[in-house]
């Protein structure tokens, strides 16, 4: 017979209920650095066009491109390009059965992070 009070309860657990885990968010990361490093790739995309296109286009997408938020947003896409590759090798270890258990991906996981972090400020000041 079928459940009457199947509405009084929760179909699938809240997301107040567990507490965050370093791998649940650098996975979820992962996936917002790809859609992110696809948006610099479209506005770099956009400049080269409008470099090919005429001088007024140029100027307005280099306008964009090199003010601060163009600055800002290249370099997060850096961050995000380094965070990335990083986190793509971590799954090809993973892929491997290397490094499951929760305290060496717990380490992979910060390597990621702080890997990211160094390599982008690295290729910044070298560029």
């Amino acid at each position: 017979m079928a459940d009457v009070n199947r509405g009084n309860r929760p179909l699938s657990p809240h997301l107040t209920i567990y507490r965050p885990q370093l791998t649940s968010m650098t996975s979820i990361l992962t996936r917002i650095t790809g859609n992110a490093i696809l948006i610099a790739a479209l506005l770099i995309v956009w400049w080269f066009m409008a470099a090919s296109t005429s001088e007024a286009h140029f100027a307005v997408a280099n306008g964009v491109i090199t003010s601060w938020f163009g600055d800002l947003v290249m370099f997060l896409s850096l961050w995000g390009l380094w965070y990335h590759t990083l986190a793509g090798i971590r799954h090809l270890i993973w892929d491997n059965a290397i490094g499951l258990e929760l305290e060496t991906a717990e380490k992979l996981g910060w390597a990621v992070i702080g890997g990211s972090v160094v390599l982008t400020i690295l290729t910044a000041l070298v560029i």
